[in-house]
């Protein structure tokens, strides 16, 4: 029997074990087993192992995309350079090696839609699945800027752009120019948004993120990395501005037959 899984927490849904059971059935595998691992720390990690030598293959979803890899003996050159692991292959000597199949997800689903004139993004979130798009953006020279409820030297917070909607004085338009502003001629304007947090996830369909949507324009191209429900209040205030808008369902099912992929190579 070859068993498979996804660990993380919580786990109250989850798209991989329905996807990958569809898989094993529609492919007559029927040695093969997906299984759901909730796991609230993950220096449980160590003891799970141990209680499941007959692994062959794990997903990593939040909130351990990062914490997971310390306990590895090796990471994919995407995973080392993303700084995250969504997938972790059980080689037969008993080394754990750690990928990243978000980044083949992301970049196959969001190249297509991307124009000329979508010039910056805004990462909304500071995750693995973040570090994942950032990757993907760097790679196409897309520059962006990470958005995060922490202030820090580094990071926009929500609050920087609400306070953008209120700037009074020449210098503070001039500072804040670029955020959520239409494209025009400066290539400081940010006119793609990538939502990589859980807001607006199944059960917790009424939250999203705290954004001026009144500055969106049909310029956009607004991302939620979220896959259920279909279309979160984040994309459907999007939409309703004209906003070119895309789920997550795409991308996940892409970067688990990447998984697929990465563990029978």
């Amino acid at each position: 029997m070859k068993k498979f899984g996804l660990i993380g927490f919580p786990l109250n849904v989850s798209f991989s074990k329905g996807y990958f059971e569809k898989k094993f059935e529609c492919e007559n595998l029927n040695n093969h087993t997906y299984e759901l691992f909730p796991m609230s720390n993950v220096s449980e990690f160590p003891e799970f192992l141990k209680k499941h030598p007959d692994l062959c293959g794990l997903n990593v979803t939040i909130p351990h995309k990062k914490t997971v890899m310390p306990y590895l003996d090796e990471l994919d050159e995407s995973a080392s350079e993303v700084g995250a692991v969504n997938v972790i292959k059980f080689q037969k000597n008993g080394r754990l090696i750690g990928y990243n199949s978000d980044v083949f997800g992301f970049e196959q689903s969001f190249l297509p839609l991307l124009k000329q004139h979508h010039r910056s993004a805004l990462i909304l979130g500071t995750g693995g699945a973040a570090m994942a798009a950032a990757f993907v953006l760097r790679k196409h020279k897309i520059p962006y800027q990470f958005v995060s409820r922490q202030k820090t030297s580094d990071l926009l917070t929500y609050r920087d752009l609400l306070e953008d909607r209120h700037c009074e004085s020449e210098s503070s338009k001039q500072s804040m120019s670029g955020l959520l502003h239409s494209v025009r001629n400066d290539d400081d304007s940010f006119n793609i948004i990538i939502n990589t947090t859980p807001l607006g996830m199944t059960p917790n369909v009424d939250s999203y993120p705290d954004l001026p949507y009144e500055k969106i324009t049909s310029d956009f191209l607004c991302c939620d990395l979220v896959y259920t429900p279909e279309e979160t209040l984040f994309l459907k205030k999007s939409k309703a501005q004209g906003a070119v808008v895309k789920n997550g369902l795409e991308m996940l099912h892409l970067q688990a037959d990447q998984a697929w992929e990465i563990w029978n190579s």
